[in-house]
């Protein structure tokens, strides 16, 4: 029985690794990403990691460049600076996580709204979409045009949110949909500081539930 359940945990453990694989092959597919075993890939997402890591002020031209076996002047071939390629990590980073968010929708408006919730989590806390938490770590080390550019991707994501949002019966929660997600974003990503995801104790699938809650409580 145990053996059936381990196997069960690694077919599934497959077959999300498969889907996140498609996604991202149609993502590249259409010009919206950079194909991640490509030069360029390979630079973003050893700088998303790194500057996570690190911090982007911290991380250096030459630190990139070693992660991923090129000399540092390599990268001007790809980027014009260290802060072009903190925008271009951001902007995919939105992309991936739009289409992982948009690809989890359900019919039910409560279910839908919950993978939103869950896909977040997921990014934030580096099961999914690496380099997601600088987008909010790092914000400020953007040039304001790179914000704008940002902003404007970012639009795409925070639409799925409303609109799921949106679809809760009258009365249930916090009306303002805006202000929910507001609220739901900040909670969200404190949750990067105290929560660890484990299989004992509170579980991610968990924590979205209560997260839920918050938005769609039980009547």
């Amino acid at each position: 029985m145990k053996k059936a359940v381990m196997n069960e945990a690694s077919a599934k453990a497959r077959k999300g690794t498969a889907s996140e694989r498609k996604l991202v092959a149609g993502l590249v597919a259409t010009g919206e990403v950079s194909d991640p075993d490509g030069p360029r890939g390979r630079l973003l997402h050893a700088a998303a990691r790194l500057f996570q890591e690190k911090g982007f002020a911290q991380t250096t031209v030459r630190d990139i460049a070693a992660e991923v076996g090129i000399l540092s002047g390599s990268i001007f071939h790809h980027f014009r600076n260290k802060e072009e390629l903190l925008c271009q990590v951001m902007l995919e980073v939105s992309r991936v996580a739009t289409a992982r968010m948009a690809a989890a929708a359900q019919e039910s408006p409560q279910a839908r709204l919950l993978a939103c919730i869950r896909c977040e989590l997921e990014a934030i806390h580096g099961l999914a979409v690496p380099g997601f938490p600088i987008l909010v770590s790092e914000w400020r080390s953007l040039s304001a045009e790179s914000q704008r550019r940002v902003l404007d991707e970012r639009e795409h994501y925070e639409s799925i949110w409303i609109a799921a949002l949106q679809r809760r019966p009258a009365g249930v929660g916090i009306a303002d949909s805006q202000l929910a997600r507001k609220l739901l974003l900040g909670a969200l990503v404190h949750s990067h500081s105290w929560f660890k995801p484990r299989r004992r104790g509170l579980t991610l699938e968990a924590l979205a539930g209560q997260v839920l809650l918050m938005v769609w409580p039980d009547q």
